[in-house]
């Protein structure tokens, strides 16, 4: 497969850069052929070269959005990294059931949800560990930059590939019934989410404080002063107990100067200071 071409190139990054806030690195060329040959196919048109023409002509148009989520990542699995789960549930949500045991509230929030796999887990997590939840008032708050994933999340349907990957059986029996050949989660958990797309490089909604946050592989895809803005956002959005949990790779050092690093049972996370 052949790969666009530099002008294209150059111009895709810049629309991809200013729509999202994601940085595409130079030499990915190739990346962006395979990404967006599909699309244009399903757009009745022979090339990405004639995609992007498309683009240049109608840049506010309905072609804008689903240009930006053919290139964002959506890997995702159930427990992913099992680690910061585990963390979760030994040390981060029994002190949070502490910190709000007056308002019997809590709120968590997956902040790039994918499609769904995340959330879901957590639901299962807060299900299956902390029975006396189901007299609180919980919120998973769920947003994706892609409004396809918002819309998979919302539906809660996985098929068989997906939740082969983490679902432990048991939980599966459980909790989901089978459709065909997808897996549907209970409603119980479906109630439990409050799904939304949002673009986390632009201004937010009104959110609540959060007790948790969950903000894996992402700010590895935008340039430093993105990352600042949006950890500053997020710090906002915690309480002194609050908990921050980033990617493996990821890391507020050198960064935010608002956050302090803490680890619990393998996994790392974040605090404010």
């Amino acid at each position: 497969m052949r790969a666009v071409n530099r002008e294209d190139f150059d111009f895709f990054r810049g629309y991809l850069r200013e729509r999202s806030a994601i940085a595409l690195e130079g030499g990915k060329e190739y990346l962006v052929e395979t990404r967006l040959l599909p699309l244009a196919r399903r757009e009745g048109l022979a090339s990405v070269e004639e995609l992007l023409r498309k683009l240049r002509a109608e840049p506010h148009g309905t072609l804008q959005l689903s240009v930006v989520e053919a290139l964002t990542t959506n890997e995702t699995s159930f427990f992913r990294d099992w680690k910061p789960f585990e963390a979760l549930r030994s040390k981060i949500l029994p002190e949070a059931l502490l910190r709000r045991s007056a308002e019997r509230r809590l709120d968590v929030w997956s902040a790039a949800c994918s499609s769904g796999q995340e959330p879901y887990s957590l639901a299962l997590l807060l299900r299956e560990h902390f029975p006396v939840l189901a007299t609180w008032d919980v919120h998973i708050h769920c947003t994706d930059l892609s409004q396809e994933m918002v819309a998979r999340t919302r539906a809660g349907r996985f098929r068989q590939i997906e939740v082969n990957r983490g679902l432990p059986a048991a939980l599966l029996v459980k909790h989901f019934r089978q459709d065909g050949d997808e897996w549907v989660v209970a409603d119980e958990f479906r109630k439990r989410l409050s799904v939304s797309q949002l673009n986390l490089a632009t201004a937010w909604p009104a959110l609540p404080q959060m007790d948790v946050i969950l903000l894996r592989n992402v700010l590895i895809y935008f340039e430093l002063p993105t990352r600042k803005s949006i950890l500053e956002k997020m710090r906002q959005k915690m309480s002194a107990g609050s908990a921050l949990f980033l990617g493996s790779a990821e890391t507020t050092i050198g960064i935010h100067d608002g956050f302090k690093r803490e680890e619990a049972a393998g996994a790392t996370y974040f605090r404010i200071v």
